[in-house]
């Protein structure tokens, strides 16, 4: 037998590839860096701790709007709207419960 006969190894033959097969090798690539980089950013969106500090952060500058005279007129009256909103909640929430105690 000749040499010409004996196969290599299949880990040591070069693969088949083509320019185009080569473009989209790259064009996945890229695809799996964008998809990589969106995966990361919803975790970091949705991570508790930090919608946690947003939402504390949100609440001190609803807060420093609406006492505090250098906010815009139009940040400092959603910001007293809100928080009206808000204690207006609270006490609904604190009269049924008031109301539901007495019955019972």
């Amino acid at each position: 037998m000749s040499d010409e006969a004996v196969q290599k190894p299949a880990s040591t033959q070069k693969p088949f590839s083509t320019p185009e097969m080569v473009a989209l090798e790259a064009e996945l690539a890229v695809t799996r860096a964008q998809l990589a980089s969106t995966v990361d950013e919803l975790a970091a969106r949705l991570d508790p701790r930090a919608q946690a500090g947003r939402a504390v952060d949100s609440g001190r500058r609803m807060w420093q709007d609406a006492t505090s005279g250098d906010a815009s007129p139009e940040d400092r009256t959603k910001a007293l709207k809100v928080l009206g909103g808000a204690v207006a909640g609270v006490a609904v929430v604190l009269a049924l419960i008031v109301a539901a105690s007495r019955r019972g």
